[in-house]
């Protein structure tokens, strides 16, 4: 099962993505015109479909530290682990389910971070609905202080 890792770097406002292989890709979550430093990364090797996967995180997560920032709520780490299962024996062969598991730290509070990440997955990240409108289902799970295993 593909499984794809993402770390969201708080100065530069970048989210970097890496698959299964140690793959990467950077996401700039910088508004235009903005000015911020920039995270180098290399994307060669990564799969289209991985990459759709690193998008649905980033989509997310870029939704969830907006929601987050007008909260008010601080924090000190955001990462994201995805998973995801294809299709068998079908080409194309389309993503049937996804899960997100977002890795927060920090003086949060925990509805509030559930709540940003609802809001993300069920009403603002366009790579969700797209995926969604597939016919893949995507869960999540919000992890506050706590580490996740594989």
């Amino acid at each position: 099962m593909p499984e794809i890792q993402i770390r969201y770097d708080i100065h530069s406002r970048t989210f970097i993505a890496s698959d299964e292989q140690q793959n990467e890709v950077s996401f700039q979550s910088v508004p235009d015109g903005e000015e911020r430093p920039r995270q180098a990364s290399v994307s060669h090797g990564v799969r289209p479909m991985q990459g759709l996967l690193m998008a649905l995180g980033t989509c997310s997560g870029i939704d969830i530290v907006a929601i987050l920032e007008k909260q008010r709520q601080p924090f000190d780490g955001f990462s994201l682990k995805i998973t995801g299962e294809r299709e068998q024996d079908k080409v194309p062969a389309l993503w049937i389910k996804a899960h997100v598991d977002f890795i927060l730290s920090g003086p949060l509070e925990q509805d509030k971070a559930q709540r940003a990440a609802a809001l993300s997955i069920e009403k603002y990240c366009s790579v969700a609905e797209t995926l969604r409108r597939a016919g893949c289902a995507i869960t999540y799970t919000v992890h506050l202080n706590t580490a996740v295993t594989a």
